[in-house]
């Protein structure tokens, strides 16, 4: 949450445009547009007789007039018939004309903005592997087209004080066992050992919340489809994470010979039991 900002609704009007969901988009667009021809009609309806063929102190022929004029329509039946509609009419008429420019032009920044569908596990696991406690995240590429080049990248934030006392949020790199790789196709597991030289070292559920911590992995790369850079990005809190707990594995084997991989399972983890590290 952000306070003190004292932001006006207009400021950044276009970012905030794109960052809409689909729906509060077209919700938007169909209240500009409704509210723009509303405007007009009642500029129509101040003056009675300007629009020809229009029945005497009917607004909604007015607002249907406005209608045909914002979309350059012109059915024939109603007319501008005096030069104050006239006037109205052109203004209007460059007023449509940009809010089309406008709005094609957002809907188009909206489709063409590139995207990543990866899929990101709910929870985060600490298991052994390799005799060492260590913090895994699965990640799953939803499409049916790969990700080349693709860069993995995990952080620690942190509640810290500094020796005065200051309070400040810090951010600590973890190393990935491998942070690339050449093609993302199906899944892929970040994996931070958590060893003397990790930030992690020494944390447990209960010191990991008294320090608000948080996991920010971000992934990066190259649409094969598109050629255009992609990125996702997700978070976890400390609740989030399931200590001496190991993914489930979501790959098979179908019966023609060809690999299998489950996504329903891509949040699914089993406990692991001392029996279970020492094989």
């Amino acid at each position: 949450m952000r306070t003190g900002l004292n932001l006006r609704w207009s400021d950044d009007l276009y970012h905030r445009t794109l960052r809409l969901s689909w729906p509060w988009f077209f919700l938007l667009i169909a209240v500009a547009y409704c509210a723009v021809n509303l405007t007009f009609a009642l500029l129509y309806f101040a003056q009675p007789g300007s629009i020809l063929n229009a029945r005497p102190g009917l607004f909604r022929d007015a607002f249907f007039f406005s209608v045909e004029t914002f979309g350059t329509i012109g059915y024939g039946v109603l007319a501008p018939a005096t030069d104050y509609a006239n006037t109205v009419m052109t203004m209007e008429t460059l007023v449509g004309m940009t809010f089309a420019a406008i709005t094609t032009g957002i809907m188009f920044a909206r489709i063409s903005r590139p995207t990543a569908r990866v899929l990101f596990a709910n929870v985060a696991v600490v298991t052994p592997y390799e005799g060492v406690p260590t913090l895994m995240i699965r990640l799953g590429n939803v499409r049916s087209n790969q990700i080349l080049e693709a860069d993995a990248s995990l952080s620690l934030l942190r509640d810290e004080r500094s020796a005065e006392g200051m309070r400040l949020r810090r951010f600590y790199d973890l190393v990935l066992e491998r942070a690339h790789t050449p093609v993302f196709a199906l899944s892929f597991t970040a994996m931070h050992k958590i060893d003397e030289t990790s930030p992690l070292y020494g944390l447990d559920m209960a010191a990991l919340k008294a320090i608000g911590a948080e996991l920010l992995i971000t992934v990066t790369g190259l649409d094969d489809t598109s050629s255009q850079p992609v990125y996702a990005r997700r978070s976890y809190l400390a609740g989030d994470i399931r200590f001496g707990h190991a993914y489930t594995d979501m790959f098979s084997i179908a019966p023609d010979g060809r690999r299998l991989v489950d996504y329903g399972l891509i949040d699914m983890t089993e406990e692991v039991t001392p029996s279970d590290v020492a094989t």
